[in-house]
């Protein structure tokens, strides 16, 4: 089963993977652990990542970026028309009203909606996380913002959807850079002890948030989010672009913001140039050649400038951090640590600011980039039964107050609503709410402090009901923070005769035990009861949760471009290997292989591979790919040979080398079979031994004869293959032979220990003193060694001596 973590950035994506040795982010194809969220729309496929990212100027229309903020946003929202005019590419209205991005997409328009793009780069970092685990991919974790509402986050589950992933959770960017903290902390306090505080804040491309969490062993728990969805690193590049746009209005009187392709570039380098400002205070060139009507532009800029320019940024970054101190009522001094991590946090205004605020250093021990993917992953271990995690309870927060209102048919007359969960309410939770009516209703839920929500409408959800009941309504808050009823619970609707209301019955779609609980008035004890089971829809004002039959329309429409991606893939990658092939063979026809061709052979394939040169950008430009395939085909019946001429003058002479070894190996055998180390060995099998190895050295004179009259343009007389099949052969034929091991020859057997050697007494003390640890020798040995020792005079206390008289004997 696979565990992956995916943090979907506004501006970039990090893919985190658990493996047996733990955490791991992982590289896409380039060996990048960063993939950019960009995808590009062309005449036959799309690109999506850093190809996309690679053709952002060349086919900006068509080149997507930023698109996150778009979820579940209705067209008609006033942060979208604000949004527009700023952008590069097209934006359009879907059928249900949602917003979609117009693009050129196999020379036909399209719209496709945020969720289909969402999805395609979601299938992007899904086949890189399956490259890296060597397996399928489809349990995940997803990171969202935590300012993100119902229908963001329905929008978000509904792209995983589409790109066939089973998103486990959705998890708060800030709450999954705290598990990625806490769980690896082995000196957290005891679970009866004083939590510690830590303050993590993630300021991003396009988004700014806060969290308090406390930490116990085994325990995290969010005390309280705060968040400016208007201030990120983005906001930073736009207060560059505006400056150097006037400046070459004035300089050289060109409009910038007319060329969509200039703004394009001059967003690239704005940004290079915030980073260098980051690390260095001096003033900074910013150049572009042939930036519009080929003239080149340059300015400069310096640190101290830059953050005048950004002083009603800068102001605003203190406003979440003291939000969040009066949420959770902490004073400063209870706070442990201040972690900053986001693409943003490197600007050094921002964390001037923040360490002020707090009056302490801040940490840095999470890395910036990778701890969101990081956290998800281990969110994703946390959920998987492939993966045993040590215990880590989580418990999270609802970002807005949210309330209930419901109204009858006498609706004029009666309105009533209730706050269901309070900021900062422990999340996931349940409440169960009972409600007696006798005529139709509606219940409504809604976000009910509407000056904080980033989002115009309010509105989570309408629950319709349009019969009698007696209804006993849990209202659950997800763990993907979405407020689900019909997906999460199913009701029983239960009416008796005369149409009294008699109770209802409810039970959980996931626990298939169903676990039911009546509620009858007394009075309706003795009446005959009718159930009847369905499902109550919700109703949302732009139905952001998508259709059945759009979402298996968005699915089968995804894997029709992926298949068309496929095609294309091979399709360039049969060019590409008939252009490096025209390359590489041209460069070797004039190098290593020249003097493995005649002069006639040489001049005749150069001009085939001019010419397929020439017809690769000319009507071979755009061709299907057997014709590459066909091209290549015929080329190499050219080339190949020569390729092989040369191969074999590398590899003939080590075969040669390796076959003159054994020969001259078994020959020095062959003659001294007959001394004591050979002895052993049968005359007649040394005799085969012997004719195999001449009849083998006669046949290799022989093929090296012939292949010294052999010109290197000239096909070779024996080949490296030959040679060690022959090789082969004579070791197949010789070797068992000189390598049987000579038979052991059995000592005398010894009739008694004491008849032989003498008394044991006085041997005994020497083969105690002498004999090593789990010695076989016997003991009658020990005592020839020490007569013999004692005959020539010497006493034997070195044990490699004795080693010496050991091998003697046994030999012997």
């Amino acid at each position: 089963m696979s565990v992956v973590g995916f943090d979907v950035g506004f501006q970039s994506c990090y893919v985190a993977v658990a493996r047996a040795g733990g955490i791991e982010t992982v590289a896409n194809e380039y060996s990048d652990r960063c993939t950019p969220s960009f995808v590009s729309f062309g005449p036959r496929n799309r690109s999506i990542g850093a190809a996309a990212k690679s053709q952002v100027v060349t086919n900006c229309k068509n080149t997507v970026q930023g698109f996150k903020r778009f979820h579940g946003r209705a067209f008609s929202d006033p942060y979208v028309q604000a949004a527009k005019s700023s952008l590069v590419f097209d934006l359009a209205q879907m059928p249900t009203g949602t917003t979609g991005i117009k693009v050129m997409y196999m020379e036909e328009e399209k719209v496709f909606s945020i969720e289909q793009v969402t999805a395609m780069l979601l299938n992007k970092l899904k086949e890189t996380a399956e490259a890296a685990l060597k397996k399928p991919v489809a349990d995940c974790v997803i990171s969202v913002p935590s300012f993100f509402t119902d229908a963001e986050r329905r929008s978000v589950m509904d792209a995983a959807q589409i790109a066939g992933l089973n998103c486990l959770r959705l998890m708060n960017d800030t709450t999954a850079v705290a598990l990625a903290y806490g769980i690896y902390k082995q000196d957290l306090p005891a679970p009866e002890e004083k939590p510690r505080t830590v303050v993590f804040v993630d300021v991003g491309h396009a988004g700014y948030q806060v969290s308090v969490c406390a930490f116990n062993k085994g325990k995290l728990k969010v005390l309280g989010s705060a968040f400016d969805p208007e201030l990120g690193g983005k906001d930073f590049d736009e207060v560059l672009v505006k400056y150097f746009c006037e400046e070459f209005a004035q300089k050289y009187k060109l409009d910038v913001r007319s060329k969509p392709r200039a703004l394009v570039r001059l967003y690239q380098e704005c940004e290079k140039l915030k980073k260098l400002m980051s690390a260095n205070s001096s003033d900074l060139p910013l150049n572009i050649e042939c930036f519009m009507n080929d003239i080149d532009v340059s300015g400069t800029l310096n640190r101290g400038k830059f953050e005048e320019f950004c002083a009603e940024l800068l102001a605003k970054v203190e406003a979440p951090l003291r939000s969040i101190m009066e949420q959770t009522r902490l004073k400063k001094e209870d706070i442990y640590a201040v972690e900053i991590m986001g693409g943003a946090s490197r600007t050094p205004a921002i964390k001037d600011r923040i360490s002020k605020f707090f009056g302490k250093e801040l940490s840095t021990t999470l890395n910036a980039d990778e701890a969101v993917a990081r956290g998800c992953a281990l969110q994703c271990a946390i959920l998987s039964p492939a993966f045993k995690v040590r215990e880590f309870s989580i418990t999270e927060v609802v970002p807005y107050p949210i309330s209930l209102k419901w109204t009858s048919s006498h609706a004029v007359l009666h309105c009533s609503d209730c706050e269901v969960f309070p900021k900062n309410h422990a999340a996931p939770f349940s409440k169960v709410l009972t409600f007696y009516r006798r005529e139709p209703f509606s219940l409504e839920a809604y976000y009910n402090n509407s000056k904080e929500l980033p989002y115009p409408d309010p509105t989570i959800g309408v629950l319709g009901m349009l019969c009698t009941v007696l209804l006993h309504l849990v209202h659950y808050t997800s763990p993907h923070k979405t407020k689900s009823y019909s997906e999460a619970y199913c009701f029983t609707l239960i009416t008796c005769e005369n149409n009294k209301q008699t109770g209802c019955i409810l039970f959980h779609k996931d626990n298939k035990q169903e676990e039911k609980k009546n509620e009858q008035p007394p009075q309706a004890k003795k009446a005959k009861v009718k159930t009847k089971t369905v499902d109550l829809p919700i109703e949302n004002s732009l139905n952001w949760q998508l259709a059945g039959e759009a979402l298996n329309l968005f699915m089968e429409n995804e894997g029709k471009m992926i298949m068309q991606d496929k095609l294309e893939k091979e399709r360039n990658d049969a060019k590409n290997y008939v252009e490096e092939y025209v390359y590489e063979m041209r460069d070797k026809l004039h190098g290593v292989l020249e003097n493995f061709v005649s002069e006639a052979d040489r001049d005749s394939f150069s001009l085939k591979l001019e010419d397929t040169e020439n017809w690769l950008y000319e009507e071979g430009e755009d061709q299907q790919k057997q014709v590459y395939i066909d091209k290549l085909v015929e080329l190499k019946k050219l080339g190949e040979p020569i390729q092989k001429r040369y191969t074999e003058a590398e590899e003939r002479p080590k075969a040669l080398d390796e076959l003159g070894r054994q020969i001259q190996q078994y020959t020095k055998v062959v003659e001294a079979y007959k001394d004591e180390l050979y002895d052993h060995l049968d005359e007649l099998e040394m005799m085969k031994v012997d004719k195999q190895v001449n009849e083998t050295m006669t046949w290799m004179n022989n093929k090296m004869n012939l292949q010294s009259k052999q010109g290197l343009s000239q096909d070779p007389v024996v080949k490296a293959q030959e040679i060690q099949a022959k090789t082969k052969e004579l070791y197949s034929a010789c070797n068992h032979i000189v390598t049987k091991p000579k038979p052991k020859v059995e000592p005398p057997k010894e009739e008694t220990a004491a008849e032989q050697n003498g008394p044991q007494a006085q041997s005994l003390p020497a083969l105690k003193y002498f004999s090593p640890a789990g010695s076989t020798l016997t003991e009658g040995l020990w005592i020839v060694f020490h007569s013999y020792s004692t005959i020539i005079g010497l006493q034997i206390y070195s044990h490699d001596i004795c080693k010496h008289f050991s091998s003697y004997y046994l030999k012997g």
